[in-house]
């Protein structure tokens, strides 16, 4: 059986960093992953997010051990793992189905790990209970999986990964299989459990708001291919192309031509951008900052056009307005005390330079 103790690099309270290099996997003529760098530093929770099928749950499954890498290495603590059994790899699994086994207790769910690991009885106890106690489910060490509910019983895998104590929590989607009430909760307890133990962990997820709330980096991927790594903000309010631009936040994406100055044309009106690029660009704007029919806006940048389409969607009324042969969508506050225009009305649009994220014609 494999030792329950922690590998030399790792010290008490402090996360082991995590290291790809080059990780690569491909299916014949398929690349599933292309050439994966990333540096994650001891204690950082990391989320890979993108689109279904780019590469993001493929990605943890190579770190967790689940399938061969077809190149590239992992490295846990300065140690390679690439060619390490799973059960050698000193990791903590929470998958999106729980995975419990249903025939035992919560109690007898979370120390399976630890029977394996040839740990004694009394220290199993104490544990398991400090491990239930931490997911918030005392007294309930009896009952069967099927006696919780979905939120409880994400709990109990949270447990079962955590109390053999790994170098590194890895989580595949672990809360997609709940409602939205549900979500929000096991969201901030994830969040708050891992700063606690100070455990680095990855997380794969699809859902921008889980990676923006949740993270202290997010890795965007699509294809295989990492797209931008970076702080919540960074990836927000930077994108490094359109594709992370329009997948983390929402975000107009129109066609303009600049002369390499910072200005572009942009449905026949003059538009200043973030970045000065000559030839034909893709212009992304995000739809609550820009204001319409404001007297008052500050915004370096203004369009005329024609409002097509209103929906109110909760929180948020979006207005889509046409000028010139681009549409536009807007975002306003449905506590605004403005009167909102009607459709087919003509409106004025405004926006500051510095939310004008421009890119090459090219930029994925």
């Amino acid at each position: 059986m494999p030792s329950d103790q922690p590998s030399p690099s790792r010290t008490a309270g402090t996360g082991v960093p995590l290291h790809l290099r080059g990780l690569t996997k491909k299916y014949q003529d398929f690349v599933g992953v292309d050439n994966l760098n990333l540096d994650i530093q001891g204690g950082e929770l990391v989320a890979l997010l993108g689109p279904s099928g780019c590469g993001k749950t493929t990605t943890l499954r190579m770190v967790a051990g689940l399938i061969p890498v077809t190149s590239g290495e992992i490295l846990v603590g300065g140690r390679d793992v690439t060619s390490t059994p799973t059960y050698q790899r000193d990791m903590g699994l929470v998958f999106q189905s729980y995975a419990l086994f249903p025939h035992m207790t919560i109690a007898q769910n979370v120390a399976f790990g630890l029977e394996m690991r040839g740990i004694g009885k009394d220290e199993i106890k104490a544990r398991v209970r400090d491990a239930l106690r931490m997911v918030h489910l005392e007294g309930k060490e009896d009952r069967k999986p099927t006696q919780l509910s979905g939120g409880q019983q994400q709990r109990v895998a949270l447990a079962r990964a955590l109390v053999v104590r790994p170098s590194i929590l890895l989580l595949d989607e672990p809360l997609s299989n709940l409602d939205a009430k549900l979500r929000d909760e096991m969201r901030r307890e994830i969040r708050e459990i891992q700063q606690k133990t100070g455990i680095t962990a990855l997380f794969v997820t699809h859902d921008q708001v889980e990676a923006l709330a949740m993270c202290d980096k997010i890795v965007v991927m699509q294809a295989g291919k990492l797209m931008q790594a970076g702080t919540p903000r960074e990836i927000y309010e930077a994108p490094a192309n359109p594709f992370v631009a329009s997948f983390v936040g929402r975000a107009n994406r129109l066609t303009a031509r600049g002369d390499g100055s910072g200005r572009y044309g942009l449905s026949g009106v003059e538009i200043r951008g973030s970045a000065g690029i000559s030839g034909n660009v893709t212009m992304m704007i995000r739809p609550h900052r820009i204001t319409i029919n404001d007297p008052a806006a500050a915004g370096e940048n203004g369009l005329s056009g024609r409002l097509t389409e209103v929906t109110y969607v909760g929180d948020l009324v979006q207005l889509e307005v046409a000028s010139g042969d681009q549409t536009i969508m807007v975002e306003r506050s449905t506590r605004s005390q403005e009167a909102l225009p009607t459709i087919g009305e003509s409106v004025s649009l405004n926006w500051s330079a510095a939310d004008t994220m421009v890119f090459s014609e090219d930029a994925p």
